[in-house]
């Protein structure tokens, strides 16, 4: 079916979205090379922004297939990895497009549709980004519907009615299977006006999830589940050092090794295909590959390196002359320092991709985040045009970042290229922990002065990380240098109690000699970690509660209303108790991260010399609630994975060797390591939904750490925490 634009949407979002990036630009460019003031001004903006949807919004047909059996299929350029994103999409969709929520299917979207996300899937995005756009593509759809239903039943748009996926009027009806049916060509009327809040069926109500059925049933939805008919196996040869480039191979024993189709040696790498997945395996590790280090590397010497004042600094946040104050000689300049581990993603599903490369085309089958980046890089690699490279997202086995570069396909499209053949090539569980792209270690320092009264006088923030941001393909170069910091790697980091009157906040950059990139939330755990710690020592040298401490820092901006509202509530409902009793103590923290505030309490024991997390109490704020099932189990999910890194998870550098490199040997929260009762409280204090996936990771290291603090007196500025 053909689609007439001559009628465009009354709202042009392709207008807004233009001159939001031309916006973007100006403003950049006249950043490149300029002050810091404008800096800082940048990376202010950056840390409450939103960030819009960039991907094809003009035509509801690229969204949207109306199948025969009045079912409605919704081609998703976002990705399900587990966050619950195709339910509350499907149930915005659905309250425009007058449909149930029985009629709506949600699929991942083809490259080859046309709805390619220009960013990636990621950054607690997915609905706060499609929130105008989805509902505008949906009314469009529906008003397209209800037009083609005006002239097949000749009678005017005005007494159509669109309800449960049916267009009715003066005793006529039509299924919107039955206009499709009867439709060729297409014209995109003007958005009509969105639903009044009021009148909502399906947003705010808790919807059982989409996917469930398929995920509890073992349905071979994930990247591992993908085949192809004729499919043979890749095994690509991985460094097991860090720091280590390719230098060749000697394949010669691999290439008469039984199953085996044929060796691929490429300059950047070598892998072998086989008529099997075990043989494959078995012919790589008769490959002599060779590797060049530079330097042999201990964690003694990361730590080292992660140190403040080691890498560049640059100055992302300033109020007052914080200096002036802190260099005033007083017993009251309280300083402490606070460290983080490496973190591995240790996600369910290891990467890998099938490829078959044929004569003028490349399908790929594949858990990713950046369907566009990955598309480009393969076709750059065969020297093909984008449009002849076809990405087939799958549902992800886990991606928390892991899957925001996926150049694997590139190896598997290369492998499939050289056999003419589908080629499934995927790391062993040992190669992606050791070559994981990993949470990065960090060094944070803070200083505090205190006036007489027992108020902040001057707050300064030093973060040391390395790279989150720079280095990644989802971010241009030219956009990392103009920023000048790494706008990941101190997320979480800037003051965020805007009653202080001198405050400032310095991110150092440090350049590791392995992979850190995206990790959930980013740098929001470990630097909420060292800050709202510091936050209660702050409050317990000027003897007053931690909770009413907070808030009398808050002013009353906005911002800093709806923080100070969550703050209050968590408090409240968790009965929060500043000192011990049975055996037991609470810890308070709290944070804002992409506009969303959140603060949490924490009750834990000591059993058996162990830390014990007995319940967390979590307060949000995530604007509009869409579905709030999803939005607790993205809560509840924040804080266990919080749990498990700050209790347990955490990797060394032996010999250029990390390690432990499989699980178990990695220690993560079990079941029983889960609190017995987790429970989550929503305010919606905004008309539109905001972050919900990384926000409630960041107070949980920090209210369990002052909880211990408060059950042992030992005060702990490094995780994982001991008893």
């Amino acid at each position: 079916m053909s689609v007439n634009k001559e009628e465009k949407q009354g709202f042009s979002r392709r207008k807004f979205l233009l001159r939001a990036t031309i916006g973007t630009g100006v403003m950049l460019g006249i950043a490149y090379g300029s002050t810091p003031l404008i800096r800082r001004k940048i990376a202010g903006v950056a840390n409450s922004a939103e960030a819009p949807y960039q991907g094809p919004t003009d035509d509801p047909k690229l969204w949207f297939e109306v199948t025969a059996g009045n079912q409605i299929i919704m081609h998703c350029p976002k990705v399900e990895m587990g966050q619950g994103t195709f339910t509350g999409l499907a149930q915005i969709a659905a309250e425009e497009l007058e449909i149930g929520m029985e009629q709506i299917k949600v699929v991942h979207a083809s490259s080859a549709s046309g709805n390619i996300d220009q960013f990636a899937t990621g950054g607690s995005t997915s609905i706060a980004s499609l929130w105008v756009p989805l509902r505008q593509l949906a009314a469009t759809m529906r008003e397209m519907l209800l037009r083609a239903a005006a002239s097949q039943l000749n009678q005017p748009v005005a007494g159509l009615q669109a309800l449960n996926g049916v267009v009715s009027g003066n005793g006529k009806s039509l299924t919107y299977g039955a206009i499709v049916a009867a439709m060729t060509e297409w014209t995109v009327p003007e958005t009509p006006a969105l639903k009044d809040p009021a009148t909502y069926q399906h947003i705010g109500q808790p919807y059982p999830r989409v996917d469930l059925q398929d995920k509890v049933m073992g349905a071979p939805i994930f990247g591992m589940d993908a085949t192809l008919p004729g499919m043979v196996y890749g095994a690509v040869v991985r460094p097991h050092t860090i720091g280590a480039t390719f230098a060749g191979a000697d394949i010669s024993e691999a290439e008469g090794m039984p199953g085996v189709i044929k060796v691929v040696l490429e300059e950047d790498f070598v892998g072998v295909v086989a008529n099997s997945y075990v043989e494959a395996e078995n012919a790589k590790r008769k490959i002599k590959a060779r590797w060049t280090t530079e330097k042999v590397w201990q964690t003694a010497d990361i730590e080292a390196m992660i140190r403040v004042g080691q890498g560049k600094d640059v100055t992302i946040q300033k109020e007052g002359n914080t200096a002036a104050v802190l260099e005033q000689v007083s017993a009251s300049v309280i300083t402490a320092e606070y460290f983080s581990p490496i973190g591995a993603h240790a996600q369910i599903e290891p990467n890998g991709t099938l490829a078959y490369v044929e004569e003028d085309q490349v399908t790929l089958m594949l858990s990713t985040q950046v369907v566009k980046i990955t598309r480009q890089e393969v076709a750059e690699r065969l020297g093909l045009k984008e449009e002849q490279v076809i990405i087939q997202p799958t549902f992800l086995g886990g991606g928390f970042g892991r899957r925001l570069h996926t150049p694997n396909a590139m190896q598997a499209a290369v492998m499939s290229r050289a056999v003419g053949k589908p080629v499934k090539s995927f790391f062993t569980r040992k190669e992606e922990f050791q070559n994981d792209t990993f949470r990065p270690p960090t060094h944070n320092v803070l200083k505090g002065k205190l006036s007489p009264e027992g108020r902040i006088e001057a707050l300064e923030h030093h973060i040391s990380s390395g790279d989150v941001m720079y280095g990644s393909p989802l971010l241009p170069r030219i956009l990392q240098t103009v920023i000048g910091s790494d706008i990941g790697a101190w997320r979480g980091g800037m003051i965020q109690y805007h009653g202080i009157p001198n405050y400032r906040a310095v991110s150092w950059r440090v350049q590791l000699p392995f992979a850190t990139s995206w990790w959930r939330s980013l740098g929001l755990l470990a630097n909420t970690f060292a800050i709202e710690s510091f936050m209660d020592e702050l409050a317990e040298q000027a003897g007053k509660d931690p909770v009413s401490f907070r808030l009398e820092h808050l002013t009353d901006s906005p911002a800093d209303v709806r923080l100070a509202k969550v703050i209050q509530k968590a408090a409240e409902q968790a009965g929060y108790q500043n000192t011990a009793s049975n055996g037991r103590a609470m810890g308070f923290a709290a944070s804002t991260d992409a506009t969303t505030p959140c603060a949490q309490v924490a009750e834990v024991s000591l059993q058996d010399g162990k830390l014990k997390v007995h319940k967390v109490t979590c307060v949000l704020d995530p604007g509009l609630v869409i579905n709030p099932d999803q939005v607790r189990a993205q809560c509840e999910g924040a804080i266990i994975m919080g749990i498990s890194s700050i209790l347990y998870e955490k990797m060394e550098v032996e010999d250029n060797e990390l390690h432990p490199i499989i699980y178990g040997a990695y220690q993560m929260a079990l079941l029983k390591d889960a609190p017995k009762e987790i429970e989550v409280i929503l305010l919606e204090n905004d008309a539109t939904p905001g972050a919900v996936g990384e926000p409630p990771l960041g107070p949980i290291g920090a209210a369990i750490a002052n909880a211990v603090y408060r059950l042992t007196g030992k005060r702990h500025r490094r995780f994982p925490l001991e008893g």
